[in-house]
């Protein structure tokens, strides 16, 4: 069981370090914007609208590994004090919160990526590019979240001294 949660984190550690560097290629391209628009006096109609569409898998992607973190905003004005079985049934009742939460998540996303891939779903704007790619890493997202959840229950349950 530990192998598992070993190879759950390693991979949502793995699309973390991926995703972070997502944002240079935001910057590029609001750097180009501005470029564009400014200096060669012809803004483009897809650069603002790209970032916008990466912007998504970097937030989205992060989300997993920062619950292996503990990087998530947390009330633990309770959990903070407490030590023993009670330490660990706090987490425990966090970690599954965190997995209910992911698995509402990808209940409602899952019909969205489908009728956007079934409709070939576009932004409407000049550039008009498909969207149903960036909606996709919604259910992915909700499923590394729910994996990372069992993954942290696993470390707890088997290695409660983590706690």
């Amino acid at each position: 069981m530990i192998t598992l949660s070993r190879r759950i984190t390693a991979l949502n550690r793995g699309l973390f370090a991926f995703a972070k560097w997502l944002i240079y290629a935001i910057v590029l391209l609001m750097l180009w914007e501005v470029l564009s628009r400014y200096v060669l006096s012809s803004p483009t109609s897809w650069a603002p609208e790209l970032a916008t569409l990466i912007f998504g898998p970097f937030f989205l992607l992060g989300g997993p590994y920062l619950l292996h973190l503990g990087g998530h905003v947390a009330v633990d004005v309770a959990s903070a004090k407490a030590t023993g079985r009670l330490a660990v049934g706090l987490k425990l009742v966090g970690l599954v919160l965190a997995a209910v939460f992911g698995a509402i998540l990808l209940w409602f996303s899952v019909p969205l990526v489908m009728q956007s891939f079934s409709y070939g779903e576009t932004s409407y704007s000049a550039w008009n590019p498909i969207i149903w790619p960036a909606k996709a890493f919604l259910p992915l997202s909700a499923v590394l979240l729910m994996l990372q959840a069992l993954a942290e229950a696993i470390d707890v349950l088997f290695e409660p001294e983590a706690v």
